[in-house]
Parts: structure tokens; C-alpha cells; sequence
């Protein structure tokens, strides 16, 4: 199924979408590819413009660095590499917004250009983010940055059409810093105008016909999530957005920082006709849970927790990643941890942390720990193991995850 057959049978009402897998981490993705082995599905995985870019992003990976660490990870689970549909997600100026406009979207054109010839086919062109010069930013003006991106990605695709997601509705990547008291819903009128003011762009640099291949808006339907809160999908409050969608004459919608919400309100997003549903967070959220639950299982056959403590030394070492996120006081340590923002995703790859880590599995894999144990620590989630315990414990806590999104969009 291609990403425009999914939109056509969406906006006919059939109730299909296709969930969006955002992270970068290799067990989390050993983990949702797992998910994939036993089916024909498409499989749609996207990085973000901040985790790589031409400067390799906090992930020290180039767009054709991480296509090449994808397919890997999906040869070795099984999957064939041919399934994966890459997309790049905020594409334009978030990483440089401190510097003036125009230096930032230089770059922003070398971070298009670098990801269309490394593959990637989904493009979410985002110019959202204001400048170091921008005293004001119309959306005017951001939809026509968008289509000077646009421009660059047609010009440098050598095979195959792009597809591409607009809006200016963009919620934060990876959750809300601050909590928020409410959170509104785009209306049917903004959606229109958005759309509107981005075809009125692209055709006045010629674009029109990369503008047929914008399969998806962006916008607000009262979804996000922070460290300590989650905002929960009403399909009450989004019933006239939802409505508006068939008669958009193209795109129907993306929904971002679905991370959180209940099979149902997953569901009701696909029948509101949000075809494409990202997650993220609550990914390696459950691969969090699952180091965790092997720390725990080390605890119960008689060993000590170095992971916990080698996390927190890190995240206090290198604080950058979490504090804008974790209120001062008593529930500090607590938030770093087990926040939903969960900023611990940034800090598996440090040197201690890893090796913190590979201990604890390796001790736990040659312990071989009994069945109603493993049961125990994971709540029930992983019952039946095999003899590899921690990659059986990581598999079913994100293949949980996994299964939700699968269950709710039927892919």
C-alpha cells in the first residue's frame, strides 16, 4: 500500500492509516521491525531534522548514514529493506533557528537536498520555527520558505515522486517543556488557510505539480503530551476539523505527539481521518520500562543495579537534555527517569550507560531466570521467554506499543 492508495482509502472512510515510527534507537527499532517479519505491511520510519542532518544531528547520523543503519537493523530481524518507507520529519529551520533566516535556510536547503538523495520519500517541510532576524513570521512567509525547500527536494530527486507533509499547527518534537492548562484545536477555517497559502507558494515557483503530492496537513486536533501530562483525544471537540477533512480536495491530516493515547482515541483519530499517526517517546518509553524490568529481574536473583545509577550520573553530568523538561525539587530524579518527555532516550548511547546496560543483559541472559519471574517484573506483559530473556523482555514491552498503533490504524 502506498502512502496515496492509504489516503484515498482514508478519505473514502475506510478505516485505515498507518502509524509513523520516530526514533533512532537500535534496540527500539530491532523491536518494531520484529513486529513486522510475519507480514507484507508497509512500514513507515521517520528521523527528525534535529537526530540527523548533515552534521550527523544528536545522533552523530547523515540522512544517508541512517537509511543505511535502518536497512541493517531490518535485514537482521527478517524484514525486507524494500517494506521501509523513510521519511524526514521537520525538515527546515528548528536546528539553526538562533541564527538569522537566511543563514539557517542555507542549511535547511543542504538538510533537504542531503535526505531526498539518501532515499527518504516522505517529506515534512516545516518553517515553522522563527529566526534570529524574524520580528514577526505571517504564515505567508512560512509557506513560502516551505516551497523554497520544496523547490530544492524536486530538484534533487532522481528516482520515484516525493509526498509531502505541510502545516504550520506544528506541536514541539518530543512533548510540551512546561505544562500547559489547555490546548486548542485547529479549526476548520485555519486548516484551509494554511493549505490555501501554501498552493498559492508552491505555484508561484512552479510547483504545482509537487503540491498534488501533498498527502498530509499538519494541524492541532487537542493531542499532546508532556513530562507529567497527556492531553487525550475528544472527538467531540475535534468533530468540525474532522469533518472538513474529505473536502480539503487532496490531504487529509497528520497527527503528531499521538504518544500516550488509548487504542480507542488512536482509533478515533484514524476515523477522523488522520491518516498518518507519529510516535515517538512513548517508544523508547517502553524500552526504558524494559531496562528497567531486567534491572528489577537482576535485583530478584540476588544482583546489583548499575544501570539506574550509571543514567543518573550521566544525566547529571550532561544535564542539557533533560532540565528544560524536569521541574526543581523532591520529584526530580524521579522525573528524569520515568518522565513521559522520557529524556532518558538521549543518553543510552553514552559510554557508561551502554556498557552499563550490555552487563545487565548479559548477566541476566546467562541467569536464565524463570518464566513466572520474568512475568512478575514485566506485569504480566512478556509471560513466555525463550533463552535470550532480555530480547524477549525489550520485543514485548515495545511490541506493545507497536500492537496498539498496528491494532488502531489496521496496519
Amino acid at each position: 500500500m502506498s502512502l496515496p492508495d492509504l489516503i484515498a482509502r482514508n478519505r473514502r472512510g475506510e478505516a485505515v492509516g498507518l502509524p509513523s515510527w520516530c526514533t533512532a534507537h537500535p534496540e527500539t527499532l530491532a523491536a518494531i521491525l520484529s513486529g513486522y517479519r510475519d507480514d507484507t505491511a508497509p512500514i513507515l520510519i521517520e528521523a527528525t531534522c534535529n537526530q540527523v542532518n548533515q552534521f550527523g544531528g544528536y545522533t552523530g547520523m547523515t540522512p544517508a548514514r541512517f537509511r543505511s543503519f535502518v536497512e541493517a537493523i531490518a535485514r537482521a530481524q527478517g524484514v525486507d529493506p524494500a517494506r521501509l518507507i523513510l521519511g524526514g520529519d521537520h525538515l527546515g529551520l528548528n536546528p539553526w533557528r538562533t541564527q538569522p533566516s537566511q543563514t539557517a535556510m542555507d542549511k535547511a536547503r543542504t538538510l533537504v537536498a542531503d535526505y531526498v538523495k539518501a532515499g527518504f520519500t516522505k517529506i515534512h517541510l516545516d518553517c515553522s520555527m522563527a529566526c534570529a532576524d524574524d520580528v514577526a513570521l505571517p504564515e505567508a512567509e512560512i509557506a513560502g520558505r516551505a516551497a523554497d525547500l520544496c523547490a530544492v527536494a524536486e530538484a534533487t530527486a532522481a528516482t520515484g515522486p516525493l509526498h509531502y507533509v505541510i502545516g504550520t499547527e506544528v506541536p514541539i518534537p518530543g512533548g510540551e517543556t512546561a505544562p500547559l492548562d489547555t490546548l486548542a484545536v485547529t479549526t476548520p477555517e485555519a486548516a484551509r488557510r494554511t493549505l490555501d497559502l501554501h498552493r498559492e507558494a508552491f505555484a508561484a515557483r512552479g510547483l504545482s505539480g509537487a503540491f498534488a503530492r501533498v498527502i498530509a496537513l499538519v494541524v492541532q486536533p487537542g493531542v499532546d503530551f508532556g513530562n507529567d501530562q497527556v492531553f487525550a483525544f475528544d472527538p467531540a471537540r475535534a468533530a468540525a476539523l474532522c469533518a472538513a477533512a474529505p473536502a480539503l480536495g487532496g490531504p487529509l491530516f497528520e497527527a503528531h505527539s499521538t504518544d500516550y493515547q488509548s487504542p480507542t482515541a488512536l482509533k478515533a483519530l484514524v476515523d477522523g481521518h488522520f491518516a498518518i499517526l507519529k510516535v515517538g517517546p512513548e517508544l523508547t518509553f517502553a524500552f526504558r520500562k524494559a531496562a528497567f524490568a531486567l534491572a528489577n529481574l537482576a535485583e530478584h536473583l540476588g544482583m546489583t543495579d548499575t544501570l539506574r545509577p550509571a543514567l543518573i550520573a550521566a544525566m547529571r553530568a550532561d544535564p542539557a537534555d533533560w532540565r528544560p523538561y524536569v521541574e526543581k525539587g523532591t520529584r526530580e530524579e524521579e522525573m528524569m527517569l520515568y518522565g513521559l518527555s522520557d529524556r532518558v532516550r538521549y543518553y543510552w548511547t553514552k559510554r557508561g550507560v551502554h556498557a552499563a546496560f550490555n552487563d545487565l543483559a548479559q548477566r541476566v541472559r546467562y541467569a536464565r531466570p524463570e518464566p513466572d519471574l520474568v512475568a512478575k517484573v514485566t506485569e504480566g506483559i512478556v509471560p513466555e521467554t525463550d533463552d535470550d530473556v532480555p530480547a524477549a523482555v525489550i520485543d514485548g514491552m515495545v511490541g506493545a506499543v507497536v500492537a496498539k498503533y498496528r491494532g488502531a490504524t489496521g496496519a
